[in-house]
Formats: structure tokens, sequence, C-alpha cells
């Protein structure tokens, strides 16, 4: 069974930095694609960020280009989420998803940023 946990998030000042964490295990990490998304309080969860299985090849929602920065280490089986300059609006729960063959979608429990002042 995948299973993905999601850690990092927090509180933080407009215009900081924070790293969020997604612990993967129950699949071949290295094999799969990772992305990153949120759910602002009360919308509709929303696209961040994806990685490819390898590292090589990144994308990013416009809301976030040049600010967030997605990586992963295959040997901890892990993927990051590097969040700098950040806004009110990144408020949200972040979560993590991979899709598995047979468009099996596992998510993690997700993990709260608050960006306030």
């Amino acid at each position: 069974q995948a299973q993905l946990v999601e850690s990092g998030g927090g509180l933080v000042q407009p215009g900081g930095s924070l790293r969020l964490s997604c612990a993967a295990s129950g699949f071949t990490f290295s094999t799969y694609r990772i992305h990153w998304y949120r759910q602002p309080p009360g919308k509709e969860r929303e696209y961040v960020a994806d990685i490819s299985n390898t590292g090589q090849i990144t994308q990013y929602a416009d809301s976030v280009k040049g600010r967030f920065t997605i990586s992963r280490d295959n040997a901890k089986n892990t993927v990051y989420l590097q969040m700098n300059s950040l806004k009110p609006e990144d408020t949200a729960a972040y979560y993590c998803k991979v899709s598995l063959s047979g468009n099996r979608n596992y998510w993690g429990q997700g993990t709260q940023v608050t960006v306030s002042s």
C-alpha cells in the first residue's frame, strides 16, 4: 500500500521561507512522478508543482514559479518543496500525490502552511 507523509508546515511571516517534505513508502519511489497540490481555506485543491522520477524535469503553477522549488532524493524516498518569498495567498494545506499504474492516486494527509504577520 502506497503511503505519503507530508511534514514541514507551520506559521511564517510574509517574505519568509519553509521547506516541506513528502516521505514515501509502499511503492518503487524512483519510478514515479510526484506532485504537490494545495487547498486554500474555502477553495478547491489546486496544482502547485511536480517532478519527474529522475528529478530532471520539473513544472510549476504560474502562481509559484520563481518562488518555489521542487526536488527529490530517491535514496531517501522523499520529495521536497522549498518555498521562498511566501505570501499570505500561499496559506493552504499542502498535499503530495502519486499516480500509480492503473490510475490509482494516493495522497498524503497534508501539512498546513499559514503565512501571516
